[in-house]
């Protein structure tokens, strides 16, 4: 699966100096005919060859775990519109985060499987958490993607690469346990360090790091691209050289050789690279 095509999660165009030589250089969003493109979901089917299907046994806080989370304008609407569709739950049902928690609490969220058993949230900001835009009236049920989330193992060196390197903006972090969470993630006696990244406009990238239990498996270090337990999220960059150096420095893992210049395919983007981050998540920077 290919994840909110996040053109713009990460960048910096404040005209701050960098201090990181081999920093990328990464924009918000893009535009086509002056029309911003909100954030999407690809779907991508290889017709040949095919690859292997998700483990059956994956946990949501193995590091091959990745969601997209799509904001509700109500919650309970939106779970009894998915079970009229039997979907395959992946939490025991919608879980409202304690109040006490002052980052979280109030925040309602449920997991659930797609067809092809990827991890999907919705989720459902109370009036004083989540982006304004989260409550404009009438926007309908399903109103948007707000973030996706992926599992880390350290969440200091991700921000390595996602702050440091990449240069997003850390937006809010969290520390959630109890109950809910258990119930939410489907894994006994959770407790997440929660991080979410944002650039100035865009879906964001949130880090969930399992201090408890930390039983969590790594990304299988033979994934392939083709394999229904890929996805990548996308960034836009205004040059891909700075991608070798990082790849010599160890910060990423090139999948692809180098730049692949995709001009004459009809991919809406003139040049590409798809790497690995630091635990193995699927990031595919684009050249518009």
């Amino acid at each position: 699966m290919r994840n909110p095509a996040h053109d713009g999660c990460a960048r910096r165009r404040d005209g701050r100096e960098r201090h990181d030589r081999h920093a990328c250089d990464l924009r918000n969003r893009h535009q086509r005919n002056g029309q911003e493109v909100q954030p999407q979901a690809e779907l991508t089917e290889f017709l040949a060859p095919k690859g292997r299907p998700i483990p059956p046994d994956v946990r949501a806080n193995d590091r091959l775990f990745q969601h997209i989370a799509i904001v509700v304008g109500d919650i309970a609407k939106a779970y009894e519109r998915l079970k009229e569709h039997g979907v395959e739950h992946a939490s025991t049902g919608p879980q409202r985060l304690p109040d006490w928690n002052p980052n979280a609490g109030g925040i309602s969220a449920f997991y659930f499987r797609d067809p092809d058993r990827h991890f999907v949230e919705i989720i459902s900001f109370p009036a004083d958490k989540g982006q304004p835009r989260w409550h404009e009236a009438a926007r309908g049920l399903f109103m948007g993607i707000d973030h996706t989330a992926i599992v880390v193992d350290d969440t200091n060196a991700s921000l390595r690469f996602y702050r440091d390197t990449l240069g997003m903006q850390v937006a809010g972090e969290s520390e959630n346990y109890d109950v809910e969470q258990e119930h939410l993630n489907n894994v006994f006696g959770a407790r997440l360090r929660i991080t979410a990244l944002r650039a100035a406009q865009g879906p964001g990238i949130e880090l969930l790091e399992y201090l408890a239990p930390r039983d969590g498996r790594p990304a299988p270090i033979d994934l392939h691209a083709n394999d229904i337990g890929h996805w990548q999220t996308t960034l836009t960059t205004e040059r891909l050289e700075p991608l070798l150096p990082l790849a010599r420095d160890h910060r990423i893992t090139l999948v692809s050789p180098g730049s692949v210049a995709t001009a004459p395919l009809p991919l809406g983007f003139s040049a590409g690279a798809l790497a690995r981050d630091p635990d193995g998540h699927g990031m595919r920077f684009v050249v518009r």
